[in-house]
């Protein structure tokens, strides 16, 4: 196999990378461990990695750019919101979130914003 050993990292704009850094820092507690002048690289400590990159681009925001698995999705999105960080609504046919979650077949489903305009999710797994 081509890729074996290979491991995958997110990687999101940011038009302002002080502002997205305070963001990361502010909301969801995180700091780089890695600060590459133009990009900061965070790690999770359940494991992998992503970078927030210095970017002249912007996010459109209507599609999910990276998921973070959590074992418990109301306990990361009660911290999560008492740091601020507002949870998106969605309606549509066939698809709704209810306070922020979306039921399906394979897991729960939470997204939110961040200071760069990219949407995030947040999963558990059923």
């Amino acid at each position: 196999m081509i890729l074996l050993g290979a491991v995958a990292q997110a990687a999101l704009p940011a038009s302002d990378l002080a502002r997205a850094r305070a963001f990361y820092a502010e909301n969801l507690g995180l700091e780089p461990v890695r600060d590459y002048g133009d990009a900061l690289e965070y790690a999770l400590d359940g494991g992998g990695s992503f970078i927030v990159f210095k970017s002249g681009g912007a996010s459109s925001g209507a599609f999910t750019q990276m998921a973070i698995v959590v074992p418990d999705l109301e306990l990361a999105m009660s911290a999560l919101r008492n740091q601020g960080v507002v949870f998106e609504e969605y309606d549509y046919p066939g698809f709704k979130t209810v306070n922020g979650i979306a039921e399906r077949p394979y897991g729960r489903d939470a997204w939110f914003v961040d200071s760069e305009g990219n949407l995030l999710n947040l999963f558990q797994a059923t």
